[in-house]
């Protein structure tokens, strides 16, 4: 029993759902699309939008569906962010449009452009600030971030995500004995 599924999903103000092929979300922030995969059914009851299934083989469907169009009914009304820091003396970043320039210890500036639908306000040189309405690019384009300079074990820099737990490694001691 997929008990994700099950769970109706509330309809806030300000949000329009057209079903057909696919489920079309608008909302205050923009328009989103989610896929209706063949088994599964949405309906539609007063302010909750209810995921059903034709028959137990299409469980997996069922739950990843609801929560697909779970992100888009929150991605629309209110927005999805991730938070990123920059550690690492000498590294940091800045806007230029929709292009973030990251020095990061390399011989040259790296230039990452930002996808449509994703936006990065920086803080401080070292505090990025992503935000867009799909969960799903906006977790890509912070992963693909984080991979110019993922943190090191020894000294912890590069970029990491707020709040992430690194695990950090003893350095070499030096001792030596002959």
């Amino acid at each position: 029993m997929s008990r994700v599924g099950k769970k109706p999903i509330p309809l806030p103000a300000g949000v329009k759902i057209a079903v057909g092929e696919d489920l079309r979300v608008e909302g205050p922030k923009g328009k989103l699309t989610v896929p209706i995969p063949h088994g599964v059914r949405i309906e539609k009851n007063d302010n909750t939008l209810e995921i059903k299934r034709d028959s137990d083989q299409y469980a997996a469907l069922h739950g990843l569906t609801r929560a697909l169009t779970a992100n888009a009914v929150t991605g629309v009304s209110a927005g999805f962010t991730r938070e990123m820091d920059i550690v690492g003396i000498g590294y940091r970043a800045e806007v230029k449009g929709n292009v973030v320039v990251f020095t990061l210890g390399y011989s040259h500036p790296i230039e990452f452009v930002l996808p449509q639908g994703v936006d990065c306000k920086i803080e401080k040189n070292t505090h990025l600030v992503l935000s867009g309405i799909d969960k799903q690019m906006l977790g890509q384009v912070a992963a693909n971030i984080r991979c110019l300079r993922p943190p090191e074990p020894y000294k912890q820099k590069g970029i990491r995500y707020t709040g992430e737990v690194l695990r950090k490694k003893v350095g070499k001691t030096g001792a030596g004995g002959k």
